[in-house]
């Protein structure tokens, strides 16, 4: 079967890639943008970064800020309606994951109405047109949304994520601007860095894996591990070496699958709307000792471009330890939470197993498992 890689079709990356938004969309005779942002970025200018380009260009746009921060049905719905009534024709979406995941899955159904259930999206859905044009401009270093053709809603009602797999939904192009994640505070940082982390390793070591994500994950795993902690404490090195890294990490994982980690994130955002980068970190070390029976031969690659000390000389079980080691290390630096203590409730181990073991990352797992031993990965982490 032969191996099947999307990516944007232009992006553009470092300090100032903004400027190229407002020419990317004159050049292909688009006359008014739908920019769908967050409230918070609105209400501390970081949108205005964007709107400002807009403004000086007098090109005409109107914002759409409805968002929350674990999307739901009802956001996506309220954006549709809002989109048809602005009389945009492309969009431009500024933010993190959130933003951007709603903003594809209103792409998706403006270009698609026969799918305006939006329940009727979830898994691979057999959409027939790409979404309205779209630039995706992330401010946080973690979800890679930009280069993803992976969106997550939140059902509020059947208190549940479910994650959106369509080759239609990837913005055409990216913008990655180091100095729009600048404003980011340490904590959501350190969050979305260790989602990123979590996406690059999970990645490396799914069952789809292959020699181009391969080559994705290891250079993101690297740079990452290299400047999260700086990034942390907000120095120009680490914010471009992290918007970097996190996008490269996307270019991998979202051609290949993730595991059962992302599997059981998100059901404790959806069900306690625990940011999902945090419930990621604090997961990633235990996925890995599971996974370690199926994958631990992979692990050396991991701790190599991870910088673990001597691991060329250890044996694989050592080298496997070490690994996890250095991911619990890095978590632990940048203020991880060790455990899910004060999150996770007994009473809903056993629904949020079920519903992880139904996401649609769980059949990317290196080893196969279940409703009951995903039950025990949550109690291992009370």
């Amino acid at each position: 079967m032969a191996d099947r890689i999307v990516l944007n079709t232009i992006s553009y990356h470092g300090h100032g890639a903004i400027e190229n938004i407002v020419p990317e969309l004159t050049a292909r005779g688009y006359k008014k943008a739908f920019v769908c942002s967050d409230p918070d970025l609105i209400k501390f200018g970081v949108t205005k970064k964007v709107t400002d380009l807009l403004d000086a260009a007098g090109f005409a746009y109107s914002v759409f800020s409805d968002i929350k921060p674990n999307p739901t049905i009802q956001n996506v719905q309220d954006g549709v309606a809002a989109f048809q009534a602005s009389g945009a024709d492309c969009m431009v979406t500024i933010g993190g994951g959130s933003s951007m995941d709603t903003a594809k899955a209103i792409g998706i159904i403006a270009n698609n109405p026969e799918f305006a259930d939006v329940r009727s999206l979830e898994g691979v859905a057999p959409t027939k047109k790409h979404a309205v044009f779209t630039i995706a401009v992330p401010t946080t270093a973690g979800t890679a949304a930009e280069v993803t053709i992976n969106y997550v809603i939140t059902d509020v009602e059947k208190k549940r994520k479910f994650v959106c797999v369509d080759t239609n939904d990837i913005p055409e192009v990216a913008v990655v601007d180091p100095d729009m994640m600048a404003s980011m505070p340490k904590g959501l940082t350190a969050a979305t860095g260790m989602d990123a982390l979590t996406h690059a390793i999970e990645g490396y070591i799914t069952k789809g894996h292959c020699v181009i994500s391969d080559m994705f994950h290891l250079e993101a795993i690297r740079l990452i591990s290299q400047n999260l902690r700086g990034a942390v404490q907000n120095t120009p090195e680490g914010r471009e070496g992290m918007a970097l890294g996190q996008y490269i990490a996307g270019m991998g994982f979202s051609n290949v699958g993730l595991g059962v980690v992302h599997s059981m994130a998100h059901g404790l955002s959806a069900l306690y709307d625990t940011p999902h980068g945090v419930a990621c970190a604090i997961i990633l070390p235990t996925g890995l000792m599971y996974n370690k029976a199926a994958a631990g031969a992979r692990y050396r690659a991991i701790g190599k471009a991870m910088g673990v000390p001597g691991i060329d000389a250890m044996t694989e079980d050592e080298a496997a330890d070490a690994t996890i080691a250095a991911v619990k290390q890095l978590s632990q630096d940048v203020g991880i939470p060790a455990n899910l203590n004060g999150i996770l409730k007994e009473e809903d181990i056993q629904f949020l197993s079920e519903s992880a073991f139904a996401d649609a990352c769980c059949p990317g797992n290196p080893r196969d498992t279940s409703v009951e031993e995903i039950a025990n990965l949550y109690r291992s982490l009370l």
